[in-house]
């Protein structure tokens, strides 16, 4: 037997990472931060995020104020790809500030963007 879900869960589900990315910005925009996001284009290959070298998996979404923020963003039910999860490590191993938000977490975004570094 399938559980139901409940109104908020639907709600979350249906969020999407456009979407989820716009609220975030939106709200590190409201707190002080500088954003930088890099935009997929079409291609004839299907979407493509231009990279170079070793960038396949970049996290979504890098904010600066007084100190720097590196975040994934996925949709409610997303997971991290190989590459991604990779580069989390990476900028974690380099004692970087790294987040996996989903819209679930918009409390925790909130907290962390509204915190400062003394």
């Amino acid at each position: 037997m399938t559980a139901r879900l409940s109104a908020t869960e639907r709600a979350l589900r249906a969020i999407t990472e456009d979407e989820w990315r716009d609220q975030v910005t939106e709200a590190a925009h409201a707190f002080g931060w500088s954003v930088a996001y890099f935009r997929a284009g079409r291609t004839e290959h299907g979407w493509r995020t231009p990279v170079g070298a070793d960038g396949k998996g970049w996290p979504d979404l890098t904010l600066v104020r007084e100190r720097v923020i590196f975040a994934e963003l996925k949709r409610q039910t997303g997971e991290l790809e190989p590459a991604q999860e990779e580069w989390i490590l990476r900028l974690e191993g380099a004692c970087q500030e790294t987040y996996v938000w989903r819209p679930g977490d918009i409390d925790e975004v909130i907290a962390v963007l509204r915190r400062y570094r003394t």
